[in-house]
């Protein structure tokens, strides 16, 4: 049987053919990976410097009504844990690429561009200006948020405990009377006289809630504390 003769040409031909078909390939590959990166970044531009928005025309149909909060729960939560409510480029901690993966793929199905990102975390993730598990919200309208990513890790299960005295200044002044009741308790018998009587009981109480409530209102104006029901969606650090 005789061997077909070898065609350079048509080798030629054929490599050629062979090669702007990889490098349209190897094109097409760069040009959505470039798209993707631009996304990407505008994403991350919106997050980092957007401005504030009240609502997204999400399609309500492709929403996970577990997924949607009211205004009203998240200040609740807030208050509760001392936590802030505020526009994501006031946070200073990291977002993870699952969050910006979220928000492509949210974007992608409801054909829209998310805006008006907002964050639930401690006052210490935050930059705020002067005068330990991140949820990021997107608005829908009407005082209701859509969560979009959840990273980090879970809040200390005794910050709820607490906090409770910092929510008000009732919760303050009922947690400064027992911690000062608990004080007198402590002081031992005989200390003043050999039967203690109920007058110096008394003044004891007086005085060791005298000596915390001033400490407390001393660190508290030094510190430039507020509390909770005041700074949960306060952009001041001394709110």
């Amino acid at each position: 049987m005789l061997l077909k003769k070898t065609n350079i040409e048509q080798k030629l031909q054929r490599l050629k053919i062979k090669q702007n078909s990889e490098n349209s390939i190897l094109d097409a590959v760069k040009s959505i990976l470039k798209k993707d990166d631009n996304h990407d970044e505008k994403i991350i531009k919106t997050l980092n410097y957007g401005k504030s928005s009240h609502n997204n025309s999400f399609e309500f149909n492709l929403l996970e009504t577990k997924n949607i909060y009211h205004i009203d729960q998240i200040k609740s939560v807030c208050i509760d844990y001392r936590l802030r409510f505020l526009n994501t480029k006031y946070f200073k901690g990291k977002l993870p690429y699952e969050a910006i993966s979220k928000i492509k793929a949210l974007e992608k199905s409801h054909k829209i561009e998310l805006k008006g990102f907002k964050i639930i975390a401690p006052s210490k993730l935050f930059k705020l200006e002067n005068a330990d598990d991140p949820l990021l919200f997107a608005p829908v309208g009407n005082d209701y948020y859509y969560l979009v990513h959840k990273w980090g890790n879970d809040l200390n299960p005794f910050r709820r405990i607490l906090m409770w005295p910092y929510k008000s200044f009732g919760n303050l002044i009922f947690t400064t009377l027992m911690v000062s009741l608990f004080a007198t308790g402590l002081v031992p018998d005989g200390l003043f006289s050999d039967k203690m009587t109920s007058s110096q009981t008394g003044m004891i109480f007086f005085f060791m809630f005298k000596s915390i409530a001033a400490i407390v209102l001393y660190y508290g104006f030094a510190a430039g504390k507020n509390f909770n029901t005041a700074i949960w969606d306060s952009k001041y650090f001394n709110a």
